[in-house]
């Protein structure tokens, strides 16, 4: 259940994404880094400020900076949108999530700044109990601390927003182009593997094959990308997997959070926080696309109508059924089902 859909390793040319993450923090003013969906980094910092990195090779005060990265991670993955709060010295960061057919992927993290304006009530989202020993290493940082740069509320925003819809879109981009690089290359293997025959074909006619079969096979792939085989779910967390289970074998039923934190026996608080770090979603998104991914092994297997697997999965009604798929798929199940339909025609 750990695995996201995308590796952003896999998808990025990491130091051409780095360069980018270089221009950006100059531009903003920012000190910025790119994480995954474990917030583990796949870059380094960009401009990391001096108080900040003395503050991160503080063996004391480093593992506060880490809680922060993580608790800031999740709040943005909960809200679905930037995430805007104060580290354990009141410094002002942003958690940017990256989140690509609803699933998130990994984030960028953003601040080490002050705010030049009156307090807009941020969250803390990690204190740290003052004591002599820290308070005498921030007094040896005190000027790099004063020197850290300022911006306004309005400022730090905006930058936020544009960071979110830039960034997405970046990777979104990268997904396509290598997916069709992927379908270009297979493309090409099939025109050497053709006989001998075919050389009789005009180059035209053989482009045109080879755009047809990559669109094509694009179209399966972004489909199929998607598709997860209906297998019983398996947790890494072993708290978590009695909700697992019960979603599993209760397919027709529509489980709340506050439900699935009861069978697990946890706080809905806990659950959420733990059920998010595990499948980089949050359950009321989770929840239906799970429902949806049921339906697409329903519409390719069996000759169910759209009402009927719309009952057996406990939808209100065939209406809200199709909205859903479409929300989650871009088209409609019988779209979908003929799309399927044509192309395994096709393959036979």
């Amino acid at each position: 259940m750990s695995n996201p859909l995308f590796n952003l390793e896999k998808i990025l040319d990491i130091e051409k994404w780095h360069k980018l993450q270089d221009s950006l923090a100059l531009v903003t003013k920012m000190a910025i880094i790119t994480v995954d969906y474990k917030g583990v980094p796949v870059t380094k910092h960009s401009y990391c400020q001096p108080f900040c990195q003395g503050v991160r090779k503080d063996a004391v005060l480093s593992p506060y900076c880490q809680k922060c990265d993580a608790r800031g991670g999740l709040e943005a993955v909960r809200l679905n949108k930037p995430y805007i709060y104060m580290c354990h010295f009141n410094i002002i960061d942003i958690a940017i999530p990256i989140i690509i057919d609803n699933q998130y992927i990994g984030a960028i993290m953003a601040g080490q700044i002050k705010l030049r304006d009156a307090d807009p009530q941020l969250e803390q989202i990690v204190s740290r109990p003052p004591n002599v020993e820290t308070n005498n290493k921030f007094k040896a940082l005190e000027e790099d601390y004063l020197a850290l740069p300022t911006l306004s509320y309005e400022e730090v925003s905006t930058t936020a927003e544009m960071l979110f819809h830039l960034c997405n879109y970046t990777v979104e981009e990268a997904i396509n182009k290598n997916t069709t690089i992927e379908m270009y290359k297979r493309a090409l293997a099939r025109e050497i593997d053709q006989p001998s025959s075919v050389d009789s074909l005009s180059a035209s006619d053989r482009t045109y094959r080879n755009i047809q079969a990559i669109q094509s096979e694009l179209s399966s792939t972004l489909i199929e990308n998607k598709i997860k085989v209906s297998k019983e779910i398996r947790s890494s967390n072993p708290l978590l997997q009695p909700a697992f289970d019960y979603i599993y074998h209760h397919k027709s039923e529509n489980v709340t959070l506050n439900e699935m934190a009861k069978v697990c026996h946890i706080s809905p608080s806990y659950f959420s926080r733990l059920f998010t770090k595990e499948t980089g979603e949050n359950f009321s998104v989770f929840a239906p696309r799970l429902k949806i991914e049921w339906a697409k092994q329903l519409l390719v297997t069996t000759d169910q109508s759209i009402n009927q697997i719309s009952d057996e999965l406990g939808f209100c009604d065939a209406g809200y059924f199709i909205k859903t798929f479409k929300k989650f798929e871009n088209l409609t199940p019988a779209v979908y089902r003929n799309w399927y339909q044509k192309h395994d025609a096709e393959q036979d």
